[in-house]
């Protein structure tokens, strides 16, 4: 037996628990597998581009200035130096636990105006929201009604003692109407 493993034989114990443990890695049951699959590691959120709301497509009208659709629908994403009269606003969100997401629509304009545009059937905003919230649901709504019993739990007391005006109800001063311009602190 070598020197080392005289002096230290928790080091031989540790080596010989580690093969078993080793040897055991090959044993794994399915139901072992599924609950290993499962755990997956955290993926970042991606969301690249324009979203354009089915709002601001139903907004566009033709014979609009190039600035009038860059106020509505923001600046677009890919600007083509071999298409100057078309702007393509491309939007794409990868999450985890949600479809990934991806629509087009390209702006066409003869000289300074628009002339037509194409692209997929736009979401509303509250279609889109509604897509992002990946929370359960658990469908109970709880009452939000309160009784006149709990409702004097925080009614204020009347201990005889009026609130003057250099406090409020809390017993701190008051707020100013107004704060001096930061130029002053100096």
């Amino acid at each position: 037996m070598p020197a080392i493993l005289q002096r230290r034989p928790w080091l031989l114990a540790a080596a010989v628990a580690a093969t078993f443990c080793l040897g055991a890695c090959s044993g794994f049951s399915d139901r072992t597998r599924g609950a290993l699959t499962a755990i997956t590691p955290y993926k970042v959120e991606v969301v690249q581009g324009n979203f354009v709301s089915k709002e601001q497509v139903e907004a566009l009208k033709p014979g609009m200035s190039r600035q009038q659709v860059r106020e509505i629908l923001g600046t677009s994403l890919l600007t083509d130096v071999f298409h100057k009269d078309r702007w393509d606003y491309v939007f794409t969100i990868r999450r985890q636990g949600v479809d990934p997401q991806e629509r087009r629509l390209t702006v066409f304009f003869n000289g300074e105006l628009l002339e037509r545009f194409e692209g997929d059937p736009m979401p509303s905003e509250e279609e889109f929201v509604a897509t992002l919230d990946t929370r359960k649901k658990s469908g109970k709504v709880p009452p939000l009604e309160a009784s006149e019993e709990e409702l004097k739990k925080f009614a204020p007391k009347e201990d005889g003692k009026k609130a003057d005006a250099t406090t409020t109800a809390t017993g701190q001063p008051p707020l100013p109407a107004a704060y001096p311009p930061l130029e002053a602190a100096r």
